[in-house]
């Protein structure tokens, strides 16, 4: 089958409204995954093993499950329970719920990286638990993680296209309707890999500046 601009030009205003989507997926979904992280990370540290043992269970449990199966138990299983949630929703909630258990063991390396010194000090000088993790911990302990949680967020990124298994309507889904409906493959999905190439060295760019800026901080 030989190569047709004319489809190619045709179909890409449809492949771009694609890409719009799934930016918008990772963007959020990586907004969520560090939230979730986070909390994860804090939770687990807790001396209350009521609270620290089920959050770890959790964390193991989805980190040890394929990410297409969740999306499908969010999508398909919990409106059985009076649940249900439009597909990008669902999605994002996917992704971040799944990276985030990936982010919480980036957050405890960083946080242990913290010098001693510095939880001491801050206990010498009567800070709340609250101000201690605000003002001396994850300042310190953020900034080095930034380049490692860049990225889970590109391989997030990456894994967009199993969104299409819930119906969103991401890059992935687009070629494949697109495809479906004209009986021609080798354009849109040439366009997929495109894309997903363009954007990935983007990302790979602003890893590496990342890495200059953040990777190596002084203590």
């Amino acid at each position: 089958m030989e190569w047709d601009w004319d489809f190619v030009w045709q179909i890409l205003p449809t492949l771009i409204q694609g890409v719009k989507i799934t930016i918008l997926a990772t963007l959020l979904g990586s907004v969520l995954a560090a939230v979730v992280g986070l909390a994860i990370a804090l939770l687990r540290r807790s001396p209350n093993r009521l609270i620290s043992r089920p959050v770890g269970f959790f964390a193991e449990f989805i980190r040890g499950t394929p990410l297409l199966v969740q999306l499908y138990f969010i999508f398909y299983v919990l409106p059985d329970i009076g649940i249900l949630l439009p597909p990008l929703v669902a999605g994002v909630i996917g992704l971040g719920l799944h990276y985030g258990t990936y982010a919480a063991e980036v957050y405890r390396a960083g946080i242990d990286n913290v010098p001693r010194g510095q939880w001491e000090a801050a206990k010498a000088c009567n800070l709340s638990a609250r101000q201690t993790w605000t003002h001396i911990i994850l300042p310190q302990a953020i900034p080095p993680m930034i380049p490692a949680l860049a990225n889970y967020f590109v391989a997030m990124f990456k894994e967009t296209p199993l969104l299409s298994a819930i119906t969103v309507l991401e890059l992935m889904n687009q070629a494949k309707l697109v495809a479906n409906s004209y009986y021609r493959y080798v354009e849109p999905m040439t366009l997929v890999g495109v894309f997903f190439l363009i954007i990935s060295l983007f990302s790979v760019i602003l890893l590496r500046w990342l890495e200059r800026r953040y990777g190596r901080i002084e203590r």
